[in-house]
């Protein structure tokens, strides 16, 4: 069964949420769907639920989104991601026959095969590796470059949930997962690091990220002498290039 795409409500809407869509994925999928999402978030920063250990957060939070820069909590780990202009959000949800244990690398392969597809398609090969000094660094980041000088393009995360009773299956094993890539497609590396930087700093967890460590889709067609079209065009491009990978690449059982 294919992918379904479905509009996001809230993003791009500053001030609003924009992972409550990502919620209601989860409904969607506890349907039987298999559901995809492509959205843009306004001008923000998003976290996880760990960091509220900060005694700091809230009130940086507020200072924050005085600035216009509002900070979301988010479900699933990971660390701090900057949201805005520039920057692609794929989300797949669906359910899956295994406990997260059994599947989660699964899903992380599955994600880092559709987005590393439509980037190749455009002309930008990429793999996953861990991207020390990068935002919000995991195993499973899609990077550019050669492995030692690798440089972060998309992060990926994910959340699970049990199936509800009336969709279990007998095992009890029945789960939804969703999973969600964050792609930088025109985003000034300088730009976004300084501003996570400064939140960090705000909440003094001691984390800093390195703008060298990290890199948009426009910059790594620059680097391979491809013509680039405006900001507009090119975030056209890829939401195309992808909403055709997740077409053809079906997700773990």
């Amino acid at each position: 069964m294919p992918f379904e795409f479905v509009d996001a409500a809230h993003a791009g809407h500053a001030g609003s949420d924009p992972l409550q869509d990502e919620l209601a994925l989860l409904d969607l999928a506890a349907q039987g769907r298999q559901v995809a999402q492509l959205w843009e978030a306004p001008l923000s920063l998003v976290v996880p639920r760990t960091y509220l250990r900060h005694a700091a957060l809230e009130t940086a939070r507020a200072d924050f989104a005085q600035q216009g820069c509002p900070v979301f909590l988010r479900m699933s780990g990971g660390g701090l991601v900057p949201q805005g202009p520039g920057i692609l959000n794929l989300s797949l949800a669906y359910a899956v026959g295994q406990p997260p244990g059994a599947r989660s690398d699964a899903v992380y392969l599955h994600l880092c095969e559709v987005i590393g597809d439509a980037l190749q398609a455009l002309g930008v090969d990429t793999h996953w590796q861990a991207v020390a000094g990068s935002f919000c660094d995991g195993r499973f980041n899609l990077a550019w470059g050669p492995p030692e000088a690798a440089r972060k393009i998309a992060g990926t995360a994910q959340y699970w949930r049990r199936a509800p009773a009336a969709t279990q299956a007998p095992d009890g094993q029945r789960h939804l997962v969703l999973a969600h890539a964050v792609l930088l497609v025109s985003a000034d590396p300088v730009q976004i690091n300084s501003r996570a930087n400064a939140f960090e700093a705000a909440i003094d967890s001691g984390r800093r990220y390195d703008a060298g460590k990290v890199v948009s889709v426009r910059e790594a067609l620059l680097a391979g002498d491809r013509a680039v079209d405006d900001d507009g065009v090119l975030m056209a491009q890829v939401s195309d290039a992808l909403r055709r990978s997740v077409g053809q690449t079906p997700p773990p059982a």
